[in-house]
């Protein structure tokens, strides 16, 4: 294995040297750096990224924690930091806390001296998690408190196309299921459907309540969003759309003649369903590559690097039409026969 003092007796220099000419060329004359860049190339030299990190007092790694790695939405992020720490040659430690606040704080606090900053993505006790980082560089994906850096989808936004499309279809009286009360996301998307509604009084919004975010959770509000006389429902994500969707089915209804269905997240299950979901899609590894990169610039700021970036956008949430929804039909919109 060619090491960097193969590298400073080649080019006829000091290891320290090398480690200039390698890290900091600017600080080190052109034709001792030209000697230096020659000798590392010729041996095919690959300089040690760890060693370097630790000498600049840095980890050279970051942490993600998330809910539920099982939930395609917080799956999909993942792979978007993954890659984008893959490409910055840091690491990643993904951390799945089963969407139970005490672990998560537990878990925080064991990652946290471990890294050089961490992205906590719709945490579900944020106040606990941000006081287990100890102050430490941390961004909030789909989460907002006040001076932390954040980065989020236009849930709201999401919202007001999801309505717009089922009232242009000529629903009227339209459910949503929720989903975990301490879900950030959960409250965004509840005060754009209350925007979207005062925007057109001639639909009516019923909030069915608050479920688990996973299949289990639409099976169970399947028989509340019958009982309400909706012809349309609104769901807190894909996963609860598709339990919902296998409990009509049980009780004899078809999707969408008798209730049209709306997702939310686009994950790979809402294109696999029978039938395909209508949904509301964000790019999740974008949004999973833009929290490293501002945890990366906001860790930077902390070491008097160049400052933190500053607060960005939220992302786009686009409506993806399929055929979960049409026109209600107007003896077939209450219960089952």
């Amino acid at each position: 294995m060619v090491t960097v003092h193969d590298v400073a007796r080649v080019a006829g220099v000091s290891i320290s040297t090398v480690s200039r000419a390698l890290a900091t060329p600017e600080k080190v004359a052109g034709p001792t750096r030209d000697r230096v860049e020659r000798a590392a190339r010729d041996l095919d030299y690959r300089p040690n990224r760890a060693a370097a990190v630790l000498r600049a007092g840095r980890s050279g790694a970051y942490g993600l924690v998330v809910p539920d790695l099982a939930n395609p939405y917080f799956a999909a992020v993942a792979k978007g930091a993954q890659a984008r720490a893959r490409e910055l040659g840091a690491g990643l430690f993904i951390v799945d806390t089963d969407e139970d606040p005490d672990l998560e704080a537990e878990a925080i606090g064991a990652l946290a001296p471990q890294t050089d900053g961490v992205v906590l993505c719709s945490p579900r006790a944020a106040d606990r998690a941000l006081g287990a980082l100890a102050g430490r560089p941390v961004v909030l994906v789909n989460h907002a408190v006040d001076g932390v850096p954040a980065v989020e989808a236009d849930h709201r936004g999401g919202m007001r196309r999801a309505l717009e499309h089922l009232r242009a279809l000529g629903h009227r009286r339209v459910a949503y299921v929720g989903g975990p009360e301490r879900s950030w996301s959960d409250h965004r998307r509840r005060a754009g459907l209350a925007d979207a509604s005062a925007a057109y009084d001639d639909v009516e919004i019923v909030e069915v309540g608050s479920f688990r975010p996973q299949v289990e959770g639409g099976q169970a509000a399947a028989d509340l969003v019958i009982a309400s006389g909706a012809t349309a429902v609104i769901t807190f994500n894909d996963l609860v759309a598709v339990g919902l969707v296998d409990r009509l089915r049980a009780r004899g209804l078809d999707v969408p003649r008798n209730l049209s269905v709306v997702g939310c997240d686009d994950s790979y299950v809402a294109s696999l369903v029978t039938p395909p979901l209508t949904t509301l899609s964000v790019d999740l590894h974008r949004l999973g590559r833009a929290a490293v990169d501002h945890l990366v610039a906001t860790a930077a700021g902390r070491r008097g690097g160049e400052g933190v970036a500053p607060d960005r956008p939220a992302l786009d949430v686009e409506l993806v039409v399929r055929s979960s929804t049409a026109p209600p039909v107007p003896d077939l919109t209450r219960g089952a026969p």
